[in-house]
């Protein structure tokens, strides 16, 4: 599944896209280091960090993250961040008893102005034909292990409505200021594949 299977045959527009980077690499038109290196910066920095620090919002403002809960649209807008023009945002809270899956089992519809590129395995067909069948072996592949009595919402994400996953804030973290807050909070958290983790020596 995505990452995790390497023996899924990769979509034709995969292909064509790896046969023109290797045409362009082949020819020195394109440095692969800088090519990766940019693609890291989009698909985990830039792009996540800014649904981390709408997330680090939300765990410090019990207004805010009623606002964000209430219409996710607007909240995230407040921001300033390009917006998935004409597309809804909605934002699903984890808790002790409930998990939140995002999954967009026709295409790969994403909110790409909070979150950045979408991963490889978000788009793979294993993962959207499996998320919505089969959630907790899914969530168990990417390491997160619930409790049965603990219920998973799944969410399909089309081209009017776009959905992320506002996780736990760990224990351990009161002390920790905003900024420290989006660090620790990952894209896989906000789609619901995994949680989010205090950091070593502050775990409950």
């Amino acid at each position: 599944m995505g990452d995790h299977d390497h023996t899924a045959p990769l979509p034709d527009v995969v292909l064509r896209v790896k046969t023109l980077e290797s045409l362009l690499v082949e020819k020195k038109l394109v440095d692969p280091e800088a090519l990766d290196a940019l693609i890291d910066l989009y698909e985990n920095q830039i792009g996540p960090k800014n649904g981390a620090r709408v997330v680090a919002r939300a765990w410090v403002d019990p207004e805010f993250k009623a606002w964000l809960l209430k219409d996710a649209t607007g909240a995230v807008a407040s921001f300033g961040f390009a917006s998935d023009k004409g597309k809804t945002l909605v934002a699903v809270e984890n808790t002790p008893k409930v998990h939140n899956l995002v999954v967009c089992t026709l295409c790969s519809c994403y909110p790409w102005a909070t979150l950045g590129l979408p991963p490889v395995w978000y788009k793979s067909a294993p993962y959207r034909a499996r998320a919505a069948k089969e959630p907790r072996s899914v969530l168990h592949e990417f390491g997160t292990e619930l409790d049965d009595d603990v219920e998973i919402r799944i969410w399909d994400s089309n081209a009017e409505v776009r959905y992320f996953v506002l996780p736990e804030r760990p224990e351990g973290t009161e002390g920790l200021s905003e900024e420290e807050l989006v660090e620790l909070v990952t894209r896989d958290a906000m789609l619901g594949v995994s949680k989010v983790s205090a950091p070593k020596g502050r775990d409950a």
